[in-house]
């Protein structure tokens, strides 16, 4: 930013936020700021970096916002003080609190920030008595699936549209719900496709691990093992056939991009041993791992076509 970085910062909070009075420093580092907004059908998702700055929320600030909002901050990165109502909370990476947008607030961003902000309109939430001005427990097991949720919704959001938007949203009311309330029951049908999410995405991270199974990934999640056989179910599968295409899928590509030996990549991809890759390849695949390395190598064509019985996966 120039020389009227608190003009352009404060224009620019105000308008992919809501309205601030802003304060940035005129010594050090030139100031920097990047904002990305996405629209949840009435719900806001910002995604914001920035440099230590400041800003409240006073009587003008309050008249100039069009309706009212239930707001949470999620610190990524860096370090930043939140007040409302004479309470003041500093977030550290992985915290996150609740402001309400129709009572004054302030902030103080001490070193380069990463941060996401879900903005709510009240009446979204109508008929609840979700609150602001609450610190809320990153390290529960709604926040963190509030978390996960989000970032995959970042992700996918440019590419959803109609229905698929509508839903997305409503999963996203009812993690919050569960975030704000962890004593209270949310819908599992909504919340489901992000817990699945997760799971999948927890998993991918220790295929290595011989120890994964459904019981360790229900602990990570915080939910029943019930809970975890049931995301597999509802898509027709199971989570041990998940795990094991899964690991089969790491074994072709390394296969096909070194010279590791089978027994090698047993003990990397949780085999017990290279007998147990070999057959677990072989019943998934009609070909033992040596074979699809051969065939691949001699410039062969390499279809794995299913043994009879064995379950189909799509290709990974």
């Amino acid at each position: 930013m120039t020389t009227s970085a608190t003009d352009e910062w404060e224009s620019l909070l105000s308008a992919t936020h809501l309205p601030w009075s802003v304060r940035v420093p005129t010594t050090g580092e030139e100031f920097r700021a990047v904002v990305r907004r996405q629209w949840i059908d009435d719900l806001a998702l910002v995604d914001c970096e920035c440099g230590p700055c400041s800003g409240v929320r006073g009587r003008s600030q309050l008249a100039a916002t069009d309706g009212e909002h239930l707001v949470v901050l999620i610190n990524r990165g860096g370090s930043e003080t939140v007040g409302q109502d004479g309470r003041e909370a500093l977030l550290r990476p992985g915290d996150a609190v609740a402001w309400d947008s129709a009572r004054p607030a302030r902030f103080a961003v001490w070193e380069p920030l990463v941060k996401r902000s879900l903005l709510v309109p009240r009446q979204a939430i109508e008929g609840t008595d979700l609150v602001g001005g609450v610190v809320i427990d990153g390290d529960g097991p709604a926040m963190q699936l509030l978390v996960g949720y989000l970032d995959t919704l970042s992700r996918t959001l440019p590419h959803l549209a109609g229905a698929a938007v509508t839903a997305a949203r409503n999963a996203t009311l009812e993690l919050l719900r569960g975030a704000l309330r962890p004593d209270t029951a949310v819908d599992p049908t909504a919340v489901r496709p992000a817990l699945r999410d997760r799971a999948d995405r927890w998993l991918d991270a220790r295929l290595a691990d011989r120890d994964v199974g459904v019981e360790t990934v229900a602990a990570a999640l915080g939910v029943s093992v019930r809970t975890v056989n049931r995301l597999y179910r509802d898509t027709g599968e199971t989570f041990t056939t998940v795990l094991r295409a899964r690991r089969l899928a790491r074994v072709r590509a390394d296969l096909l991009a070194g010279d590791a030996t089978v027994a090698a990549l047993a003990a990397r991809w949780g085999f017990f041993d290279a007998s147990h890759l070999t057959r677990s390849f072989r019943a998934a695949h009609g070909c033992s791992p040596r074979e699809y390395r051969r065939r691949a190598t001699t410039s062969e064509a390499v279809a794995l076509v299913p043994a009879p019985g064995a379950p189909v996966h799509a290709p990974t």
